[in-house]
């Protein structure tokens, strides 16, 4: 059973995601491709004659390094729309960033390197976390796995105009069935990535994210960030606690692994309605491809929380829940990703006991 979710829904999931929206888009495109060139647009002017790897860097490079704002906007196939302001500031070894969203419930996201804050003022709540960048985007800091050229193909396929800034499109095309493709816009300039496409098998956009409006070098101030950031009176503050694992800990393997995902990191998180004990947390395995990532959240069955077995589409967001039952007793497995619905499912298949 597919159950497509509102908008509103994925647009909440994206625009916290998209705390470091330009980040996250160059994250996306960190693959090396035998297609090294650039090639010749329709009006007939050479893009840089880059490699694909150092195109991505380059667009890496400017989401850290180049301060902007501008108005956000997530749209998926479905027609719906959500949209955010954001703000990003560099500032030595530190990122700043200010998220507040346009539509749907009112939040607030400010972000300071891999600390992130949620403010909820209907429900006067501030959601306090860690993000760690290596766990989001594989090999961000290090050279690409050159792995990747087995899975994704890439190739410059001309030039644009997004936001008011000229830009280069680049395409990166799955080799197979299990991964999407992505179409990305770079700022000719600095490289900065200012629209991200997600495409199906048929090619066909399924979500999209895009500036509508983009100051580069906008005068955004750190300290005005931090200080915005700080003000929680009034607040209640609820921090998500996680404890690094591994899946052999927590007694979970693959039988078989799926092709091109690699495992990155495991957690073990409290659930909030339990207390102490093994019956009290749930593990989160997570994967990526160094493009896509795939998360598998495993937790002790409750029958009266968890009754259906069903597929959720937010987007280009899969969601894939399945109850499993082995000789430890029932447990209620949840997986994540923005990948095809059948590597969820190669990923739910393979998932076994281990102890």
């Amino acid at each position: 059973m597919t159950v497509p979710m509102p908008m509103s829904a994925r647009g909440a999931v994206v625009l916290v995601a998209v705390l470091c929206v330009a980040p996250f888009a160059a994250a996306q495109s960190k693959v090396p491709s035998p297609s090294a060139k650039g090639t010749i647009s329709a009006a007939g002017s050479e893009t840089p004659a880059l490699s694909v790897v150092e195109w991505l860097q380059r667009m890496h490079t400017a989401s850290r390094q180049r301060s902007y704002a501008g108005t956000f906007v997530v749209s998926a196939a479905g027609g719906n729309l959500s949209s955010a302001r954001i703000w990003h500031v560099c500032e030595g070894d530190f990122q700043f960033e200010r998220v507040e969203v346009l539509s749907g419930p009112p939040r607030s996201t400010f972000r300071r390197n891999d600390h992130v804050m949620t403010f909820l003022p209907e429900t006067k709540i501030v959601k306090s976390e860690k993000r760690e960048n290596l766990e989001l985007f594989p090999n961000l800091l290090g050279a690409p796995d050159s792995a990747l050229g087995n899975y994704y193909g890439a190739r410059v396929v001309g030039k644009d105009r997004v936001a008011g800034f000229d830009t280069d499109v680049v395409q990166l095309e799955p080799r197979d069935g299990l991964r999407f493709g992505y179409r990305i816009w770079s700022e000719r300039r600095s490289g900065l990535v200012v629209k991200l496409q997600t495409l199906d098998g048929e090619n066909r956009v399924i979500e999209q994210s895009a500036f509508s409006e983009l100051q580069l070098d906008a005068p955004v101030k750190a300290q005005a960030l931090a200080h915005m950031m700080a003000s929680t009176a009034g607040y209640k503050i609820e921090k998500s606690e996680l404890e690094r694992s591994t899946p052999l800990k927590e007694g979970w393997a693959l039988r078989t692994p799926i092709a091109g995902f690699k495992p990155v990191s495991c957690y073990r998180r409290a659930m909030g309605a339990a207390t102490g004990g093994e019956q009290g947390h749930t593990m989160q395995w997570i994967f990526s491809d160094g493009l896509a990532t795939v998360s598998l959240f495993v937790e002790p069955y409750d029958p009266t929380r968890q009754a259906r077995e069903v597929l959720l589409a937010l987007g280009a967001t899969y969601t894939l829940t399945r109850k499993l039952t082995n000789k430890d007793g029932d447990w209620w497995l949840t997986v994540v990703g923005e990948v095809p619905p059948q590597t969820l499912d190669g990923f739910a298949q393979s998932l076994v006991r281990a102890r």
